[in-house]
């Protein structure tokens, strides 16, 4: 199985970097990892509407062209739905049945997606109704990402 993360800026925190190389040695053992970072749209806030949807249009067009045809896209999405780690593992299995080996995940700036974005995605997902920053929340994916695939390996990591 084949794991694309598309995400909106680049990793400022030593922290978090140093996570996300973790879990990606941890994930190559299941399949290839490809982290695709696009340009943020710099801005300063407040935002009228109009700019808001322009800055969301111009991260959205760089999103979709990085997504590769024949993918099963889950857009990280506050209005998405909660699925449990097993869900989430279920999910890879179907997918693998079903003859699909590319999975892509997008993770959209400090505004969020633009809603291109979310209706190309085939599930919108929402880890939690907490906000989180976007950077955190690539190492919190790639914790479940991993966590997925030892579920549908059968090993002990998820408890």
């Amino acid at each position: 199985m084949n794991v694309q993360i598309v995400a909106v800026g680049k990793i400022r925190e030593k922290f978090v970097d140093l996570g996300l190389k973790e879990y990606s040695k941890r994930i190559v053992r299941y399949g290839r990892l490809e982290i695709v970072e696009v340009r943020e749209e710099s801005f300063s806030e407040p935002l009228s509407d109009k700019q808001t949807e322009e800055i969301l249009r111009r991260e959205g067009e760089r999103i979709l062209a990085a997504i590769k045809p024949r993918s099963f896209v889950f857009a990280l999405d506050r209005l998405g739905e909660s699925w449990s780690s097993e869900e989430l593992a279920a999910e890879f299995q179907r997918q693998a049945v079903h003859g699909i080996s590319q999975l892509v995940f997008v993770i959209g700036g400090s505004l969020g997606l633009d809603p291109r974005v979310v209706s190309r995605a085939d599930a919108a997902l929402s880890f939690s109704a907490f906000t989180f920053p976007h950077q955190l929340m690539r190492l919190i994916l790639l914790e479940q990402i991993y966590r997925a695939f030892t579920i549908v390996a059968g090993e002990r990591y998820h408890k």
